[in-house]
């Protein structure tokens, strides 16, 4: 019987971490991001209805799509986000229940979906458990702001384009607190799989 976990958290609070984690105990990862991307490949019925609400200015000379442009225009126009996500949750959500479904296919035990929005798209029953990566808002703040070498507000202004992790928490099966080193983080990733029977140290 295959498990299927959701693997969730907020911008910067260290998914993609834990992601990498299971993906050292060689366990299979369907990862949302890289949906997204494969959907809005040039010649995608994704990028067609995108550049028909967003105009050819989203494109690149070579046809791909201009993430940084696009990502300014929606995070600093809440209608404009609501459009894009309202266009691509379809393709995405078909994309990620596919790929879900050939692991299945192929007998995996133990499945992660690593989906950044996976409690504000409502992933919620093509999981069986939720696992949440949280931090403490000052860390994801400065995190965030390192990483994208944001000023605090454009900081803010994305933390606020998601549910806030207090919120994800409450929803959660499973947290991963990841205040610390990468190695204790590993450590909380590590007894949950041995605790559900994936792993034997």
């Amino acid at each position: 019987m295959t498990h299927i976990l959701g693997l969730t958290g907020g911008i910067a609070s260290g998914k993609s971490t834990v992601s990498q984690i299971f993906k050292k105990y060689n366990f299979k990862i369907v990862d949302a991001d890289v949906g997204a991307r494969k959907i809005l490949d040039p010649g995608t019925k994704g990028l067609e209805e995108v550049v028909k609400i967003f105009g050819e200015q989203i494109l690149l000379e070579s046809g791909y799509l201009d993430r940084v442009k696009l990502g300014q225009i929606i995070f600093n126009d809440a209608k404009k986000r609501n459009q894009l996500d309202q266009c691509l949750v379809h393709h995405i959500r078909e994309w990620i229940v596919s790929e879900k479904n050939k692991l299945i296919d192929q007998n995996e035990s133990l499945i992660i979906l690593d989906i950044p929005l996976l409690i504000e798209a409502h992933y919620e029953n093509e999981v069986d458990e939720i696992m949440v990566v949280a931090v403490n808002e000052e860390t994801q703040l400065k995190r965030l702001m390192k990483r994208n070498d944001f000023t605090p507000e454009e900081a803010k202004m994305r933390i606020a384009s998601q549910i806030p992790l207090s919120e994800k928490i409450k929803m959660a099966d499973i947290v991963i607190y990841n205040e610390g080193t990468i190695e204790e983080t590993e450590a909380q990733v590590v007894k949950w799989l041995i605790s559900k029977g994936y792993y034997s140290e």
